[in-house]
């Protein structure tokens, strides 16, 4: 696995978090977020049930630029956008 940093929260308080990465040989998006809590995880569960190995984290929407270029970064490297 290569995981390529692609940005952290340009607001972060100190605890590096969140943090967006790449990782080229999975072709998937790893993403460290604030935990989201009950209200919002119960929220969530309406749509449907978040399995043990699953996990719902809060992103801050002025992490758009950086979601973005690690979507770019994902269609350079040839990941299906499909």
């Amino acid at each position: 696995m290569t995981l390529r940093c692609i940005s952290k929260d340009p607001n972060t308080n100190g605890d590096h978090c969140p943090t967006v990465w790449y990782d080229d040989v999975a072709k998937e998006f790893v993403v460290q977020g604030w935990k989201a809590g009950v209200e919002l995880e119960a929220a969530c569960l309406t749509t449907g049930p978040i399995p043990d190995t699953g996990a719902v984290v809060r992103l801050p929407a002025r992490m758009m630029e950086i979601l973005r270029e690690a979507c770019d970064v994902a269609a350079e490297d040839g990941a299906s956008v499909r």
